[in-house]
């Protein structure tokens, strides 16, 4: 089985103390690759460092909505131009905990999109609570690669998103009782799909509330099988092959 870890964070602090030898416990179970995302200028170039120690690593820059008041025009160009970095992320909208003023967050969400748009890079969405607005954006610019990190809408919303031929992302929340993923997950065609851990955060049951990590993939994989009606190797093979087409294949690195 192999499995493709689309949205990690393995630079944060909470992997400090056992960062290297987690990482080869993953590639040691299956896991092919993983993409650590940037979330500002610190955590870019942690990724994009991290990167250049594994060859299955690969990295995303961007400045989240949180950080909208760090975001350099100038500092992410240069940054996207690294040879491991493979997209644009992540980055978005916030209206839940609104740390960056909404109009700011718009601003700077616009100008990345645009970046990303002129580059032809994948970009990763980060959307909670701003589902219209997110849209409305991309829309404007109508990128070619998108894809709703730990998607949070409604099948409606969803299925608006595939229709345009972006992705969505199940991360461990599909494992949580009285979900709309599972729903979304159900109705969806398989190939609309990846799946991410969103490390260290988000962890699936059985392991809920500890630290996550790539390994808990598999209770991801296994739960979207469960709803689908599918086999695991089935829902991890699929997976794999939509995140190497989304990310991969812009640079033919394979």
């Amino acid at each position: 089985m192999k499995i493709f870890e689309t949205h990690a964070h393995l630079d944060f602090s909470n992997f400090n103390k056992d960062r290297e030898d987690l990482i080869r416990k993953c590639f040691q179970s299956g896991i092919e690759y993983i993409i650590n995302i940037g979330i500002d200028e610190t955590t870019s170039r942690a990724g994009i460092e991290l990167a250049g120690q594994y060859e299955r690593i690969y990295a995303t820059v961007g400045f989240h909505p949180h950080d909208a008041d760090k975001f350099e025009e100038k500092l992410l160009r240069s940054l996207i131009m690294e040879p491991k970095v493979v997209g644009i992320g992540e980055i978005g909208l916030d209206y839940y905990r609104n740390y960056s003023p909404p109009d700011l967050q718009k601003k700077v969400f616009q100008h990345q999109v645009e970046i990303a748009v002129e580059l032809d890079y994948p970009i990763v969405i980060h959307d909670r609570e701003a589902h219209e607005d997110c849209w409305d954006i991309l829309k404007d610019y109508n990128p070619h690669k998108v894809v709703f990190h730990c998607f949070s809408g409604d099948y409606l919303f969803a299925s608006r998103i595939v229709d345009q031929g972006w992705l969505i992302s199940v991360p461990g929340t599909i494992t949580y009782k009285n979900n709309q993923l599972q729903e979304v997950v159900r109705n969806l065609p398989i190939e609309s799909i990846m799946i991410e851990t969103d490390s260290p955060f988000l962890s699936p049951i059985p392991v809920r509330r500890k630290r996550n990590s790539p390994l808990n993939l598999r209770y991801i994989i296994e739960k979207i099988a469960e709803i689908k009606g599918l086999s695991p190797n089935h829902v991890a093979e699929k997976t794999y092959e939509n995140a190497v087409e989304f990310f991969l294949s812009h640079k033919k690195r394979l």
